[in-house]
């Protein structure tokens, strides 16, 4: 068995494993339905008052004229693009070098839609005003991701968004959203999901990350934008016949937890504290700026697993599931998001893990 194995192993064995909200089993299903209506209709083909009602809600509280219910996040942003290059006559859209469609999506924006990304800023920091005015191409849309997760979760900060947001709208550029964990950046913005969506054109947000339901995402911009954007999940495939186990999920889930983000907020600042006070560990950002962050470690991850396996089997913490090479370097990396289990560890655990961790990375180097 290899070290990504027992490390893997190791994790799944702990007590308390800091991440997340907890197990992506069945349980989870079963608890979002445990007091659902039994005679409440499913929804049919993208109709009816399950879907309807849930896509108003958060409508609403999108600040948006109207919203979709999508089955994927990935569907729901390669429709937005393409809407918008099709009204504005052009082909190219513009993103980050680390954008989920750019890395995630088989080049699907490119295979399906036939869409040029253009790539703003370098990899590593987040894209400011100035490169959204040196672009020396024509573009119908221009996609932020907040928090910008690949590097950390880093966000700009808001005037930096309302100024980029000014410039588009001054250059007739449409500003798109990847919201997927917009929820979470709400306690460090101070500012509603409705405020920071007003300087969007359109958003997506999705509902099993920060949420924790079982899949599924929201579309939201004008009516107009809405209703083409149902055609173009018609066409994708994405109206299933019923969707209402991924809504039921999300809607329980997104009024259990949508006002727990400051309290996962704090709790990240903390944790991303213990980290910073051992021995070759950092944390991108240094002070989250949301319930996400990396946790950079200056050692090969091969020799790092055996530590956090150590420190697993003696005090039943996990941290670090999978662990990440960091190129060009002999570092890696893990990434953390905060979620309900965080608060159920006792402290004195923490303590003496981190406590472990340090020494122990202070007498491997």
């Amino acid at each position: 068995m290899n070290e990504y194995q027992l490390l893997v192993e190791a994790f799944n064995r702990t007590t308390y494993p800091l991440s997340g909200h907890g197990k992506r089993n069945i349980q989870v299903l079963k608890e979002a339905f445990e007091d659902a209506d039994e005679n409440m209709d499913s929804d049919i083909y993208g109709a009816g008052e399950l879907i309807e009602g849930f896509q108003g809600e958060m409508a609403e509280f999108l600040g948006k004229e109207s919203a979709v219910f999508f089955p994927s996040g990935t569907m729901a942003q390669q429709i937005a693009l393409r809407i918008w290059c099709d009204r504005k006559g052009l082909k190219k859209v513009a993103y980050h070098p680390l954008c989920h469609l750019e890395i995630h999506e088989q080049d699907g924006l490119k295979e399906l839609h036939h869409l040029e990304p253009v790539l703003l800023a370098d990899k590593n920091r987040l894209i400011y005003l100035e490169d959204v005015m040196n672009m020396d191409k024509d573009i119908a849309c221009l996609l932020l991701e907040l928090p910008q997760r690949e590097i950390g979760g880093q966000l700009p900060e808001y005037t930096e968004l309302e100024a980029i947001s000014a410039y588009c709208r001054e250059q007739g550029i449409m500003l798109h959203l990847d919201g997927a964990r917009l929820f979470e950046v709400l306690p460090y913005y101070e500012k509603t999901a409705a405020e920071i969506c007003a300087l969007f054109d359109s958003v997506y947000v999705s509902f099993y990350k920060g949420i924790g339901g079982i899949a599924g995402a929201i579309l939201a911009g004008s009516e107009d934008f809405t209703q083409e954007s149902k055609i173009w999940k018609r066409r994708h495939g994405g109206d299933l016949i019923s969707l209402y186990p991924y809504i039921t999920a999300a809607d329980y889930y997104f009024k259990q937890r949508v006002h727990k983000m400051g309290q996962y907020y704090k709790e990240a600042k903390e944790l991303a504290g213990f980290f910073n006070q051992c021995e070759a560990v950092s944390t991108l950002p240094v002070e989250p700026v949301s319930n996400m962050f990396h946790v950079h470690f200056e050692m090969p991850k091969e020799k790092l697993a055996p530590i956090l396996i150590a420190i697993y089997e003696s005090t039943g913490i996990g941290l670090a599931q999978v662990l990440r090479e960091i190129e060009g370097t002999s570092s890696c990396y893990y990434e953390v998001s905060i979620g309900d289990r965080y608060a159920g560890v006792p402290k004195e655990k923490i303590r003496e893990a981190f406590d472990m961790l340090d020494k122990k990375m202070r007498e491997v180097r």
